[in-house]
């Protein structure tokens, strides 16, 4: 190894402890496995720590709607979670709970050390309180009619219709999800951390806090937190008020940590609780400034802002160290679409295991991710021919075919010499390139690499012909050479392939007889060696089990429709008179802008002939500004205006699409005339 052993502490985000783990969850812990087992096969030391997240209001009544207590629930549902890792091989070192004697203790210290260091502030909050179930609610159990584009039943923080973003006081029509009931509005006092004190010490850690200076965060994010500090950075409230499933506020009684505030802190929980387990890491120590343990978290780019701000402050104003890189990964889609019941693409992960080998999985994601925060499709006949060929067809194959002559031949026993030492040196000189491409996350680089090395191998095996050689008696040790260098470049793609499909390569230890495919082994092939009797490492993909598998997530109802057709919609139908009352009109964008403190909204003005109108629109991650001014767009010209916090919506730009960069604007011939009527 070219570098000193290093010591790292690595986390994946914290699953919520009130469902099921599905596909879309299981991108960030097989990313991480991935990475955490390539770190180890180098020689680090690497602690992989995660947790259950377990408190908040929504674990509180679900735990009430099934009759037991919220403690029963989050270990009933911690077991599930816990027995789907081990069955997708995820290494964690430590799997706990936030709802554990360390999280306390964390989150109490890390609490009174922001408030005796002056961070911690009291104000009253005006807040959605159902008079009938006695408590306040989220913002998600307020739903009501958008205030922007008139959608019912969205809920209290956002529309998915068209994107908008507002308090549960904006909606019309408002009611409690829990009883029906319309929500008072009234104020209780919350407490706060003053996130602004830390801007300049974010700022300075975001510009070089990482490994050996350099950015702890990727550029997308970086670019991110620009606008957020632009903005300003407002004061987080991290306290709820009772009933709430949590820890109590030490000295506020009837007040509890907010779930956000105690989360991350149970990554230091958990690993509090292995070093209480494991003698050779120590907690203080490594949690300290000038720690040379390295800290990383791998999340999701939806809670980006809560690791990339809220997280490294509160460690900072506590004396603790900061993260040495925090990686943000995008969504899954499936098939190109959001994962849904109705298709059956919304898939559990006890269901794919109950289907299919969790390899293929693990491989399918590698080929895919990468050091960005694109978002990755798990296209079912990509994946079926992806693993058929790759693995099964090209790497599996190399030691199928070879092993047979050795076997059957040479009474299992490789060459003494190596007759291509070339060919397996240029092999074994890629490992280098591929090693940097697992450090900086570029799995699908990596397998790339890999596969093209698998080729290599393959078409030297076809080349030189074993089964014809086999048949001239002068010519049987070159059969052996030949194969001896096919199974010693397959040891090089197992070497490699080992943090991807650890089982698949303990089988081909096994079959090789050769160890653990410790990274650096590769330098020295395996000669005059001794090698078992090969049995099937990996199957092939078969349609009919991603069939069942897709059957079976199903929505139930969609399963029971005989005339359902595949992916249709259950539609609300209108009469061709509610139609005609939409009054559609071809407008020219005049102007578009950006609208500050939304993410996904653009306000737009448009000439519709007659007079200009401000729209806003949900449309800001496919069409930049600049492209917008001078088209020509469909508007409901006849939609009430509605007031947001923004300013006032007055019409609908037409689009359609499932959302993010995809979505499409109705076209318009550029010749028309602006203000024609859209029949």
């Amino acid at each position: 190894m070219s570098e000193p052993p290093r010591t790292l502490l690595v986390t994946s985000a914290l699953p919520y402890a009130n469902g099921p783990i599905h596909l879309g969850h299981m991108v960030e812990y097989i990313q991480t496995d991935i990475w955490v087992r390539f770190q180890r096969g180098l020689g680090h030391r690497c602690a992989y720590v995660c947790a259950d997240d377990g408190h908040g209001t929504p674990i509180m009544l679900k735990a009430e709607q099934e009759g037991m207590t919220p403690e029963d629930l989050i270990e009933t549902i911690g077991e599930e979670h816990r027995a789907d890792f081990r069955d997708f091989a995820i290494s964690f070192d430590n799997y706990h709970t936030t709802h554990s004697p360390e999280n306390r203790a964390c989150s109490e210290l890390i609490y009174l050390r922001l408030k005796e260091a002056g961070h911690i502030a009291r104000k009253d909050v005006a807040q959605a309180y159902d008079p009938v179930k006695g408590m306040f609610l989220p913002d998600r159990y307020v739903k009501g009619t958008c205030p922007s584009c008139g959608a019912a039943d969205q809920y209290g923080d956002n529309c998915e219709v068209c994107g908008a973003t507002y308090s549960p006081a904006d909606l019309a029509d408002a009611v409690s999800v829990l009883s029906g009931e319309k929500p008072e509005l009234r104020s209780s006092e919350h407490y706060f951390v003053r996130l602004a004190d830390f801007e300049e010490t974010l700022r300075q850690w975001l510009a070089g806090g990482g490994r050996e200076g350099c950015p702890p965060v990727q550029p997308e994010i970086a670019n991110k937190l620009d606008e957020w500090f632009d903005a300003g950075l407002q004061d987080w409230d991290i306290s709820r008020d009772a009933p709430y499933f949590g820890f109590e506020i030490p000295d506020v009684p009837g007040k509890y940590f907010y779930v956000w505030l105690d989360a991350p802190i149970g990554y230091m929980g958990s690993f509090r609780h292995l070093c209480a387990r494991r003698g050779d890491l120590d907690f203080e120590s490594s949690w300290r400034p000038d720690s040379e343990v390295e800290l990383y978290h791998f999340v999701g780019k939806d809670i980006a802002y809560f690791h990339t701000l809220f997280w490294p402050a509160m460690l900072h104003g506590a004396g603790f160290r900061m993260p040495t890189g925090v990686f943000v990964h995008g969504f899954l889609t499936v098939n190109g679409q959001k994962m849904s019941k109705r298709t059956g693409t919304f898939v559990k992960a006890r269901t794919y295991l109950d289907n299919l080998d969790p390899e293929y999985l693990r491989y399918y994601f590698a080929c895919k991710l990468s050091h960005g925060i694109d978002d990755l499709d798990l296209n079912f006949d990509d994946f079926s021919r992806r693993v058929n060929s790759d693995l099964v067809g090209k790497v599996v194959n190399i030691a199928s075919r070879c092993s047979s002559f050795i076997n059957r031949h040479f009474e299992g026993r490789l060459s003494a010499r190596l007759s291509e030492p070339g060919l397996y040196r240029e092999a074994v000189g890629a490992s280098t390139r591929i090693a940097a491409l697992y450090d900086s996350r570029e799995f699908g680089k990596a397998m790339r690499e890999v596969m093209a090395t698998a080729d290599r191998a393959n078409q030297y095996i076809d080349e030189r012909k074993p089964w014809v050689l086999v048949k001239d008696d002068s010519k049987r040790e070159e059969v052996r050479d030949v194969c001896t260098v096919g199974l010693n470049l397959f040891r090089v793609l197992m070497t490699w392939l080992k943090p991807v499909l650890p089982r698949t390569a303990e089988r081909a230890a096994s079959f090789l007889r050769c160890g653990d495919f410790a990274w650096d082994d590769v330098a020295s092939p395996l000669l005059d060696h001794e090698i078992a009797r090969f049995e099937p490492l990996l199957t092939r993909v078969e349609q009919g089990k991603i069939d069942a598998m897709v059957s079976e997530s199903m929505d139930s109802e969609e399963k029971d429709d005989p005339g359902a057709e595949p992916g249709a919609e259950t539609l609300d139908r209108i009469d061709i008179s509610d139609f005609a009352k939409v009054d559609l009109r071809v407008a020219r964008v005049l102007d578009a802008r950006l609208v500050e403190g939304a993410d996904k909204l653009l306000e737009i003005r448009v000439d519709i002939g007659d007079e200009e109108r401000t729209v806003f629109a949900g449309i800001r991650a496919a069409y930049p500004t600049e492209t917008l001014v001078g088209r020509h767009v469909v508007v409901v010209a006849n939609l009430a205006p509605r007031a947001m916090r923004f300013g006032v919506s007055d019409g609908m730009i037409l689009a359609a699409g499932p959302g993010g960069t995809d979505i499409w604007l109705l076209g318009v011939d550029e010749g028309v005339a602006t203000g024609m009527r859209v029949k």
